[in-house]
């Protein structure tokens, strides 16, 4: 698996990637991870493999977004997608700049659950967001509902602006601006080692 984007965490000790999703490889991983009692409430896609196939090519086909594997020292742990705002039912919530981009995520692994690794994986997708120079604001909805999540994105620099209605959830519209969150993780990434 090549990674699109790849650093050392040293607040971790562990190299911190994320490789593009493929249907075949790992579809399987992708819907076990969503029956997952942490995850399936908020996600809503607690269904049989087959319909989740078919749910996963569909998503692999839009082409405003982009899905990730999360993986820490080369294990595959979190799920992600990147997607461009333009183009996404959040749109209609607020007056969004052409290149802003938002995230969805998910620990998959219940072994990495409430080790601090939330966190840093964030703030590592946020980072490789902002990577592209147009974008000066990275969003996220999270379930209003997910307080533990929340506090994470508010961790990571994230400011909740209001709650919003979406198709799937009610959802704490959340924003996070390339100068705050460079100014806050700036020796973070300074420090980075290249994997």
């Amino acid at each position: 698996m090549k990674p699109e984007f790849s650093f050392y965490d040293r607040e971790v000790y562990q190299a911190i990637s994320f490789v593009k999703v493929e249907l075949e490889r790992d579809a399987g991983t992708l819907h076990k991870w969503h029956q997952e009692r942490h995850v399936s409430p908020f996600w809503n896609l607690n269904i049989p493999y087959e319909k989740y196939w078919t749910h996963l090519e569909g998503f692999l086909a839009d082409t405003h977004q982009t899905l990730f594997l999360g993986l820490m020292d080369g294990v595959p742990m979190s799920y992600w997608e990147a997607y461009w705002v333009n183009g996404d039912v959040v749109e209609s919530c607020y007056d969004p700049h052409p290149e802003d981009r938002g995230i969805h995520l998910l620990i998959g692994e219940s072994d990495y659950l409430g080790k601090g690794y939330a966190l840093p994986l964030l703030r590592a997708m946020v980072h490789f967001q902002f990577l592209h120079q147009g974008t000066e604001k990275v969003i996220a909805e999270p379930d209003i509902r997910n307080k533990k999540m929340i506090h994470i994105f508010e961790r990571c620099g994230f400011e909740k602006i209001k709650p919003i209605e979406l198709p799937d959830k009610t959802g704490m519209l959340m924003f996070c601006e390339r100068e705050q969150f460079e100014r806050r993780w700036k020796d973070v990434f300074t420090a980075a080692e290249s994997v």
